[in-house]
């Protein structure tokens, strides 16, 4: 396209847009879209009070052609609760204009909107009260942007369809109070910028609900809400809240009143197959009212109810539970309260001027079942309505005052109004007239009011519009009859800290099926002391197992998710929730193996000091004097001191005992055997020194045979001195042998250096074998050399099997191992060397001669 065509269409454009609005300037500045909104309720004054009430719970349901314009909603079923609730706020409002303090001069009026319930409906008042029904005239100059018809609006009941009027009016900055609206998210003044309630957010009576929950111990429940944001937002903060106590939600559900009955009946079965036996009822009456209805039919008893202000206080639900299903329900509820005079200008509704007004001529044949004259749809089994019928014989919900709590949050909330308005007028005696109206400051006033209502209640909002959270913890108690009386047994308030918030009565509380036993609704019983939980797999944190401590662990609290491992010291107790100091082992001489064993050396001593008495007797026989007396006296000494050095490995080790036993053992056997090397060398050299020409004896003299034994002892105690100096043993707890006993030991601190005792030990006691062994044919008639080497046999044997049987015995018993060893040996030298020697001294004097020592006697008697 060139560029003259170009400029040729867009000046076509211009034209066309200039004809159409010349031709638009006959028609009508404004215009209104749609059908108008009229009030059901209303009257004049100086000051407008918008209200939204659902003075129908339902309307009815019409399949929409898309042809023609859709009729306005046809409302049904007549919510009594809500009319009583706009016949609150005319009380407020007859009463501040009757009033001289409050307002002087200035006459409040009303617009009283019926949404049905309906959202859409929701929306088309709330423009109608934010804008004014007038039609403008043909070339009238007024301006689309009028003020309000309005200055502030009460209401609406439900949450869902506040948040839809709080959204249309939030940009005009017209204040809006609802008495009802539970929802937290209303709070939100980001989005909701010109709302404010009398009644306390969700988010405290769902964080309450849970407290209340926990307190009776029951972790394991279902939860029903109604499909709408009071239910699905106070459930969605009640599930949090009640995940940090440590409560589960076996099942969480949603309906609403206009669903079908099959899926009530899903829900039900689903109650009935479920195991929790709590149910927590977010629900508002009509919800709460489909559901006893289904419910009657089947035997649904034993369950324990906990519910929402929704229907907890409400009593045309009690009246409708005639199969006694919430028995014992228990919940929070917005305090108790009265309005002085409310009730009887309730009673007092009079019909006047009924055909004027056709909402209120419907209300009263409904409610007395009645139709008027001027009716043409009056039925046979229909009374005709006269007007002055008593309210107060009337068997009907619309003159229960159960609910006077909610009214007096009207009350409050027009109260609130009146006073932001006086402030705001500068009232005294009178008001000034001349002040502007402003929205936006109206806010501002009505946010900053703090005042008593007559009753005395205090009235005020935080910076999100709410009233502070308190409420009664109300008990259904049956009283016979069918009649349920609602007791109040605690307080919820949440301003207090966090550990005072629930405060519950010392009342005897009644329970389903007149129970006084608080009911049980746990998914796994709780786990005692000694045992901790485990999960089980797929399922929420409430459903678990209880497994048993393992050995040396405890838990000393209920529902433990853990078992703590005991000190090193300790040691759990058969039941497993508490730790005991371990049983300390080592070898004392109290028990049976110490007693046999400290015996078994006193027993070698003794024997040894006999045989040493024996050998002192005869020491000038031939026999002793054979091969150097003196150093069988030493050898009777070192076994002395081995048999009793054994003692020091019985009892509790110390520092001293443990370096004292093993270098004791190590320098006393190492003694022992220089002696027998002695010996043994001197049988051997005795008999080279024998052979002619051999001069041999005169090498290893006695002094010589002193200096060996010293010579072989003092390398031990060189050994045994480095040992004790670089790393000595020392007393030691091991926890590792026996689980649930400390062994005390003596550590071997070097290993090196036990070893290098042990070694040495075994080095001479090999030498000494091999050397008696080579001499055990030697030809005289006593060979020492033989019962050398029968001895060495033993002491090898002894200590080549010690080495497994010690490294493999555990705690006590290697000790033991260690001592038998030391009594087998030193018994085997002692007897093999000794025994046979004593046995001719004392029993066979004749052979204890030099002649049969030198083998003359033998020749004799052959």
């Amino acid at each position: 396209m060139t560029y003259k065509q170009k400029c040729s269409h867009h000046g076509w454009a211009l034209l066309e847009l200039l004809v159409v609005s010349v031709s638009l300037a006959d028609e009508l500045v404004c215009r209104h879209r749609g059908d108008l909104e009229n009030p059901q309720l209303s009257k004049d004054g100086d000051i407008i009070l918008g209200g939204i009430f659902s003075l129908h719970s339902s309307w009815k349901e019409r399949q929409e052609t898309y042809t023609h314009k859709p009729l306005p909603l046809e409302c049904t079923s007549w919510n009594f609760r809500d009319f009583q609730t706009a016949q609150a706020m005319l009380f407020a409002i007859e009463e501040i204009n009757n009033s001289t303090n409050l307002l002087p001069g200035i006459s409040l009026g009303y617009k009283i909107y019926d949404t049905c319930g309906s959202m859409a409906k929701s929306v088309k008042v709330a423009l109608a009260l934010a804008n004014d029904n007038e039609v403008a005239p043909v070339h009238s100059d007024t301006p689309c942007t009028r003020p309000a018809q309005v200055q502030a609006i009460m209401g609406d009941t439900a949450s869902s369809t506040t948040m839809v009027i709080a959204t249309v009016i939030g940009p005009f900055q017209i204040p809006q109070i609802s008495h009802y609206a539970t929802c937290a998210c209303l709070s939100d003044k980001t989005k909701y910028p010109s709302f404010l309630r009398t009644i306390p957010s969700d988010y405290y009576r769902s964080r309450g609900l849970a407290q209340l929950v926990r307190h009776f111990g029951w972790t394991w429940v279902g939860a029903l809400r109604s499909d709408n944001d009071y239910g699905n937002k106070g459930m969605a903060i009640f599930t949090e809240a009640a995940q940090q106590l440590g409560i589960c939600l076996e099942y969480s559900v949603s309906f609403f009143r206009t669903d079908p009955r099959s899926k009530i009946q899903k829900i039900i079965e689903m109650m009935k197959h479920s195991t929790s036996k709590v149910i927590i009822a977010f629900l508002t009456f009509p919800e709460m009212d489909m559901l006893m209805n289904n419910l009657s039919p089947h035997n649904f008893t034993g369950y324990q109810w906990v519910g929402s202000e929704g229907w907890i206080i409400d009593s045309q639900t009690a009246e409708k539970d005639r199969n006694h299903i919430l028995d014992g329900a228990i919940g929070l509820s917005i305090p108790r309260a009265h309005v002085s005079g409310l009730r009887e200008f309730i009673l007092n509704l009079k019909p006047l001027n009924l055909m004027e007004n056709t909402m209120l001529a419907e209300f009263w044949e409904a409610l007395f079942n009645c139709k008027f004259k001027q009716s043409n749809s009056t039925t046979e089994n229909q009374t005709e309505c006269t007007g002055n019928e008593d309210l107060s014989g009337l068997q009907k919900s619309f003159i229960d005052m159960s609910l006077m709590a909610i009214f007096n949050n009207v009350y409050k909330g027009v109260y609130a109004v009146a006073h932001a308005f006086h402030n705001f007028l500068v009232c005294n005696k009178t008001c000034d007239h001349n002040v502007k109206l402003d929205q936006f400051m109206i806010l501002q006033h009505i946010r900053k009011i703090h005042f008593k209502t007559k009753e005395g209640d205090e009235v005020y909002f935080n910076e999100n519009g709410d009233p502070p959270a308190k409420y009664d913890i109300i008990h259904w108690q049956p009283i016979g009859n069918g009649v349920v009386d609602f007791v109040t047994v605690g307080l919820y308030d949440a301003s207090l800290p966090a550990d005072k918030q629930l405060s519950l009565q010392n009342k005897s509380l009644i329970w389903a099926q007149k129970s006084k036993q608080v009911p049980v609704s746990v998914c796994s019983e709780k786990c005692p002391p000694g045992t901790r939980k485990v999960l089980q797999k797929g399922k929420p944190v409430c459903c678990y197992d209880c497994i048993r401590c393992a050995e040396g662990e405890i838990s000393n609290t209920t529902d433990s998710i853990t078992c703590l491992r005991c000190q090193p010291e300790f040691w759990s107790n058969d039941r497993r929730d508490a730790c005991v100091k371990k049983h300390e082992v080592y070898l004392s001489f109290e028990e049976i193996m110490g007693a046999l064993l400290t015996a078994a050396s006193l027993f070698g001593t003794c024997m040894t000091a006999v045989v040493a008495f024996i050998f002192f007797r005869h020491r000038k026989t031939p026999i002793v004097r054979a091969n150097n007396s003196e150093l069988s006296f030493l050898l009777l000494f070192s076994l002395t001191l081995c048999f009793l050095c054994s003692l020091t490995f019985i009892g509790r080790p110390s520092e001293w005992s443990c370096m004292l036993r093993h270098t004791a053992f190590g320098i006393t056997f190492v003694l022992c055997i220089s002696c027998v090397l002695g010996k043994t060398m001197v049988v051997l050299m005795a008999f080279r020194a024998s052979l002619p020409g051999s001069n041999v004896m005169k090498w290893f003299g006695p002094t010589q045979q002193r200096l060996s034994v010293l010579a072989f002892t003092l390398i031990q105690v060189v050994i045994c001195i480095l040992w004790l100096t670089i790393s000595p043993p020392f007393p030691f707890k091991n926890f590792k042998e026996i689980k649930d006993k400390i062994i005390l030991e003596c550590a071997l601190g070097s290993t090196v250096g036990f070893w290098a005792v042990l070694g040495y030990i075994g080095l001479l006691a090999t030498l000494c074998f091999i050397l008696a062994f080579l001499a055990r044919k030697l030809p005289d008639n006593f060979n020492d050399a033989k019962f050398i080497t029968f001895s060495m046999l033993i002491f090898c044997a002894v200590w080549i099997t010690f080495i497994p049987a010690y490294v493999s015995s555990p705690g006590k018993f290697s000790v033991a191992v260690e001592i038998f060893a030391i009594l087998a040996s030193s018994f085997g030298l002692l007897i093999c060397i000794f025994i046979p020697k004593c046995y001719i001294i004392l029993l066979r004097p004749e052979k204890n001669t030099k002649k049969n020592m030198m083998g003359k006697g033998a020749a004799k008697t052959t």
